[in-house]
């Protein structure tokens, strides 16, 4: 019987991370798993140690804050398989928790996994030197990085992306209006300001405003956004009152991969969501916006090492999702991003889509599937 530690850190990790232990458990049966879990993790039979929400912070100044109570939980964890050693660590994301985690579980003997590359080659650069030495199998998922991780002396996998094998690209806006309720006629766009309340209060705003300066140039517009959770439904809301009160949009109770389906166009946060839009075949623009003190440092000390902040155009090697970031977020400035959206040339328009759905296809490599196999590979874990 083998006992697996795993750990994810927000939402899209408990994902990942459940569907690669369902991955392991079908060539494993007798796996057994525990960790940090949220919903999707425990439904797939992983016991949650401590509530996956503890470890939901982003952001250089904004981890601070939750400093004491998060090295308490790798403290507790750490002490608790050291008495009783795992067979196997598998950090899921989450990388400034996990790395160090791993680090210090592989002095004890228990072997390390890591999956989700943090984006080293991007920022930071200097964390791989710590992970040498301590993760023995890196899993990846895009391509390139597994000769960033070669030439520092660390094994790597691409497995994939598991997103790539979910969305379909260019799926029927029809189909997907339908399923929301959503009118056929009028041209959509999609606002997604985040998934968490610090992007949503940050970025909210500055996205309604907008959306009410294109409703008042552009009254077929139909402008909707997913709420995640009912508080974030209750923040939307507030801000809406606050900035745009006659602002006429729709709010859905999540469906955000749905509502890119049935999009013309999406303006959102940058993050995950703009590979998916990426993935089903949307035209976008991103933002972003950090706290003011981790821009500053972000700034000051060269510490991002890539031309592009958004997937999409790194792994494309050029633009082609519009970026506008810290002091760019302005109604004025995403108000022009998406009205030069509205009036690409059908070539423009073509070229980007064909870009977006070659990604596509090289992403798409029944990742939780390819993640299983690699670590049963690697470290010979499947029952004999």
């Amino acid at each position: 019987m083998k006992r697996i530690a795993i750990i994810a850190g927000e939402a899209s990790g408990d994902l990942l991370a459940a569907r690669l232990i369902l991955a392991l458990r079908e060539r494993c049966p007798d796996c057994q798993f525990e960790g940090i879990a949220g919903t999707e993790m425990q439904a797939a039979g992983c016991h949650s140690l401590f509530p996956l929400e503890k470890l939901s912070v982003m952001g250089l100044v904004e981890v601070l804050v939750h400093l004491p109570e998060l090295l308490s939980i790798r403290k507790q964890l750490f002490e608790r398989w050291r008495d009783n050693p795992p067979d196997l660590f598998i950090g899921v994301d989450a990388p400034d928790f996990n790395l160090p985690l791993a680090a210090k579980l592989h002095t004890i003997g228990v072997p390390t996994v890591h999956y989700v590359s943090p984006s080293v080659w991007a920022w930071r650069a200097k964390r791989v030197r710590k992970m040498r030495g301590n993760i023995d199998l890196m899993l990846t998922l895009f391509p390139f990085e597994v000769d960033f991780y070669r030439e520092h002396g660390i094994t790597a996998a691409f497995v994939g992306h598991p997103l790539a094998d979910e969305v379909v690209f260019d799926a029927s806006r029809t189909s997907a209006r339908q399923v929301l309720g959503l009118p056929q006629q009028p041209r959509i766009l999609a606002i997604l300001p985040g998934s968490r309340s610090g992007e949503v209060n940050r970025l909210a705003p500055d996205f309604l405003q907008a959306a009410w300066q294109l409703q008042q140039k552009y009254p077929d517009l139909q402008l909707v956004t997913p709420a995640a959770t009912p508080r974030l439904r209750q923040a939307l809301e507030v801000i809406r009152q606050q900035v745009t009160p006659a602002l006429r949009l729709t709010v859905l109770d999540g469906q955000s991969r749905t509502l890119m389906q049935a999009a013309d166009y999406i303006l959102l946060a940058s993050g995950t969501a703009v590979l998916e839009g990426m993935l089903a075949g949307r035209l976008m623009v991103a933002a972003y916006r950090v706290a003011p003190l981790t821009a500053w440092l972000i700034r000051t000390f060269k510490l991002l090492k890539v031309p592009f902040v958004t997937l999409p155009n790194n792994l494309a090697g050029e633009a082609l999702v519009p970026e506008l970031l810290q002091e760019q977020v302005t109604p004025v400035q995403l108000v022009a991003a998406l009205e030069n959206l509205f009036t690409l040339s059908p070539e423009r328009q073509q070229y980007i889509l064909q870009r977006f759905q070659a990604l596509h296809t090289q992403l798409r490599k029944s990742a939780s599937d390819s993640a299983a196999n690699a670590i049963l590979t690697h470290f010979s874990l499947k029952e004999s």
